[in-house]
């Protein structure tokens, strides 16, 4: 038997054992942090977007059904709920620097979801998007599994609605640093917050990396957003449903 039959061999067990695709996408995304920092931190090779350009190149080039990856990946899924809770740990230790910055924080997450979705809503009006493509836009800004469900109940595609949230954290958390340097905004804070509320969790990932307080309001941003987008965009479609 030849080398290369061999190797194919090897190739067709591997990707039969749920292991290998759990160790792919964890060699990935170190793969993808060690070039993150050797470049120091260049937001346009954030990790999370790298580590899924390798996966699905992988995926794509060999012919792997998602469903046959996902069956070895999902454990990595499982954490993503505790991982979120987790987040909650810097918020209650630096509790009283956030209670200070209480009416800001709220002022700013209302604007923020409302700003959000009008232009989402406004963009793909002029695109002349069917209703179940507005609608599963709509949630994009706010974490995956909460903008899911937000579609699911007004009638959206919880599918695609996962794809543009996650390209919308991914493009908020590698473009954010450039837009708050250009309005010179350098309180740790604010550009912490920012990023939480218009980058969910990959946003909130990239400012716990750099800075703690940046990070303490990235999580608050995203929970506060999460909750408020939660109660607005069904109760405003509970409103209209009988004009649309």
């Amino acid at each position: 038997m030849s080398e290369s039959a061999k190797l194919y061999q090897v190739w067709v067990y591997l990707q039969a054992e749920p292991l290998f695709w759990l160790t792919l996408t964890i060699g990935a995304y170190l793969l993808a942090d060690k070039v993150y920092r050797a470049f120091s931190l260049f937001p346009i090779l954030n990790p999370v977007a790298v580590s899924i350009v390798l996966v699905s190149t992988c995926l794509i080039f060999f012919e792997v059904d998602y469903e046959r990856y996902f069956d070895g990946a999902k454990f990595i899924h499982f954490l993503l709920g505790p991982a979120t809770v987790a987040l909650a740990i810097p918020i209650y230790l630096n509790w009283n620097i956030v209670l200070r910055a209480k009416k800001a924080i709220l002022a700013s997450v209302f604007l923020g979801v409302i700003f959000a979705v009008s232009v989402t809503y406004a963009i793909a009006f002029l695109l002349d998007l069917d209703m179940a493509t507005i609608k599963s836009l709509l949630p994009r800004n706010v974490t995956a599994p909460i903008a899911m469900g937000i579609s699911e109940i007004i009638g959206g595609v919880p599918s695609l609605t996962a794809i543009v949230t996650i390209v919308t954290g991914i493009i908020g958390a590698a473009l954010g640093t450039f837009v708050l340097d250009l309005f010179r905004i350098k309180n740790m804070a604010a550009r912490g917050f920012a990023f939480g509320l218009a980058s969910h969790g990959i946003g909130t990932a990239r400012a716990m990396a750099r800075n703690e307080e940046a990070g303490v309001f990235a999580a608050v941003a995203m929970g506060l957003s999460g909750i408020v987008t939660a109660v607005m965009i069904p109760l405003i479609f509970l409103v209209i449903r009988d004009f649309i």
